[in-house]
């Protein structure tokens, strides 16, 4: 499924500040990166909503922005008038900008991730669901408004996800449960692509981003892992990079048991369609 997710940046600033976290702008969007791999979206956009003026936000726009972020700079008060704080500022111009997108651009997502736990949003969010479109909230544990908990898939996505990389990770933990399920996918489909195992290891074996490309390159480190190419008519550019279990590694026996037959056919049948589909391109 795509995804585009809107961020109220201040708000889940000042709600991680609060239990000690200091975030960079790269720690940020690889948190909110790993949260999509979690649920299994394509997180295709990020608008992220702040007060850049504010001192604690210095610089971060251009950092964000380099991360291919679209930031929208929510000044606190009106520089045309002397007006006061102009509150809900974020709120407004986020609805208004999810409620433009998903009219001129109904297709571009499946769901919406909204990372707030203001409920002001409420509208918006009804608005979302009557159009079919799924809507996600995710918040800072015990920020998040009454009104907005019967759309919350956890009230402690953020803190859940910074203590996994808080204790350094050791790959050889999950050696045995990561093969089995690698082969299991491998049985169920006719191939399994490097982001999509990467995505089910780092859902199944509850890890970061960066905790599962320590666990493959250790996989390829010690030889249990192999990565080719595999010829797919469906795609673009009809080639894909996958994963293949080394079944000459007496581990992988050991841990795949009985699985090792199959595996051998379906490589077998893997490699056979390959060559034969490239043959038909060379002619």
């Amino acid at each position: 499924m795509k995804a585009i997710g809107f961020v109220d940046y201040e708000n889940i600033w000042e709600g991680l500040h609060e239990y000690g976290y200091r975030l960079t702008p790269e720690e940020f969007i690889q948190l909110l990166e790993e949260y999509a791999n979690y649920i299994e979206v394509d997180l295709t956009a990020i608008y992220l909503y702040a007060n850049f003026d504010k001192e604690e936000f210095w610089r971060t726009q251009t950092a964000f922005e380099k991360e291919s972020i679209f930031t929208r700079h929510v000044y606190g008060k009106n520089n045309y008038v002397n007006t006061e704080v102009r509150h809900n500022a974020a709120d407004t111009e986020m609805m208004l900008e999810i409620q433009d997108i998903l009219l001129t651009k109904p297709s571009a997502a499946d769901v919406i991730l909204l990372f707030s736990g203001d409920g002001d949003f409420l509208p918006i969010i009804r608005r979302v669901r009557a159009w079919g479109k799924d809507i996600r909230i995710i918040g800072v544990k015990n920020k998040i408004h009454q009104l907005l908990h019967p759309y919350c898939e956890s009230f402690d996505v953020f803190c859940t996800l910074l203590k996994k990389g808080s204790s350094e990770y050791k790959p050889s933990d999950d050696l045995v449960k990561g093969i089995k399920l690698i082969a299991e996918m491998q049985i169920k489909l006719p191939y399994v692509a490097s982001t999509r195992a990467r995505m089910a290891l780092s859902k199944k074996l509850e890890r970061t981003t960066s905790e599962i490309k320590d666990y493959i390159q250790y996989l390829f480190t010690e030889n249990y892992l192999i990565e080719k190419e595999t010829y797919d008519s469906n795609l673009v550019i009809k080639k894909t990079k996958i994963y293949l279990l080394n079944l000459d590694n007496i581990g992988i026996k050991n841990i795949v048991g009985d699985l090792i037959d199959q595996l051998k056919v379906r490589y077998s049948r893997l490699d056979y369609l390959t060559r034969a589909e490239e043959d038909q391109d060379n002619d």
